[in-house]
């Protein structure tokens, strides 16, 4: 058998399509059984993460190694600037390099090359998305290098291979958006197809409410690029305490937060309070060190009101029939942002619902009862204690 078609013949029937290890890991051994004098291989793969640029896969004598990139200084790197995927991805062409003298502009190839790769070949993954990196790249130390007849199989398999590599990105690039977007649970019910307008799921919670406090007057009196700033870097807090304590950001509502501890079969309604509490325990004291810093720079602090409630809350989909929010709705969501609104008022850091205080096993400063608007009797909050 032709082993083109052989290859061809193995991705539909027999490759492992579990992960792109997998694949790429059986896709170069099956090209060295086959008889292609392949001592390196690699494979870069862009996604669409906040926070990552890519993977780059490296095969080499039966061992892979998996690197990341970061995407504040991935396309700025000297690493990158001075290598075949640049050139491939500017070019949308096939790179080949004969390893038979030095290369100081790339130290990649000089790297092969002392390592003893006589040749070394790139090509671009004709994946839908052409926006993004998508290579693979083969180097032999075989004398003669690779033949035409090498080459030109090579870039027929790499071909045949690229729709399995893109499904493995695509559906990365949907897992990473919907955990950068919505979160990691709530992503995870919405990939499994969760997305009928009006279906929700009563689950219990522990609900955390947070916002700054003053913020209107800042935004007012200082440049927009200085306010994103103040905003991201306090929204980097929440969104650190909160997911480290268990918890899932829903909403950044302008300069508001909403996060939920869900209960579940491994946590009870106290230990979903108990996680909430030590999040916003480390959020007041992370924020008291940020604000120390802003002072002693010369600039102003960030206070904020945060509110802890716990009850039933119905999570699921609401919205229009073609934009749909996956949050959560109910009685107990609009206790917790009453009780931001008293926290204002009473000039507290930290207000705690009667409710969740009973879920606590440690003691808390009683503020007394008082009136939250829209509801009908009078609500006993508490704060942590001086």
């Amino acid at each position: 058998m032709d082993p083109v078609d052989g290859i061809a013949r193995w991705l539909a029937q027999g490759a492992p399509h579990g992960t792109v290890e997998d694949l790429f890991v059986s896709f170069c051994r099956q090209l060295t059984q086959a008889g292609w004098p392949i001592w390196r291989a690699s494979l870069g793969l862009e996604v669409l993460h906040p926070e990552i640029s890519g993977w780059q896969h490296v095969w080499t004598d039966e061992r892979l190694s998996v690197s990341e990139a970061d995407r504040a200084t991935a396309a700025t790197s000297s690493s990158y600037l001075n290598s075949p995927t640049r050139i491939v991805d500017e070019t949308a062409r096939p790179f080949r390099r004969r390893l038979d003298g030095p290369f100081p502009d790339m130290p990649l190839l000089e790297e092969l090359r002392q390592a003893g790769a006589t040749d070394y070949v790139m090509y671009p993954l004709p994946f839908l998305d052409l926006t993004r990196t998508a290579v693979i790249s083969f180097a032999t130390r075989e004398a003669k290098g690779f033949t035409p007849a090498e080459l030109d199989s090579l870039q027929i398999v790499s071909k045949l291979v690229s729709p399995y590599m893109e499904r493995h990105v695509l559906r990365r690039i949907a897992i990473d958006l919907l955990d950068t977007y919505v979160g990691p649970r709530t992503g995870q019910r919405i990939i499994e197809g969760q997305v009928d307008r009006g279906a929700v799921d009563f689950i219990e919670a522990a609900i955390w409410f947070t916002d700054l406090r003053g913020f209107t007057l800042m935004s007012e009196q200082s440049p927009i690029p200085d306010v994103l700033a103040d905003l991201n870097g306090w929204f980097g807090i929440v969104g650190d305490v909160v997911e480290k304590h268990g918890g899932e950001v829903l909403k950044f509502i302008g300069d508001a937060v909403l996060a939920i501890f869900p209960t579940s079969a491994a946590q009870n309604s106290r230990a979903a309070c108990a996680s909430a509490l030590a999040a916003a325990q480390e959020f007041c004291s992370r924020t008291d060190v940020e604000n120390e810093l802003r002072r002693s720079a010369g600039g102003s602090p960030l206070m904020h009101s945060l509110s802890l409630h716990f009850g039933e809350v119905a999570y699921g989909n609401v919205g229009a029939s073609r934009r749909l929010d996956f949050t959560v709705i109910g009685p107990a969501v609009n206790r917790a942002s009453r009780l931001l609104d008293l926290a204002k008022h009473l000039d507290r850091p930290i207000i705690i619902s009667q409710v969740f205080a009973r879920e606590l096993e440690r003691p808390l400063a009683d503020l007394g009862y008082h009136r939250l608007r829209g509801i009908d009797h009078p609500q006993q909050v508490f704060t942590l204690p001086e």
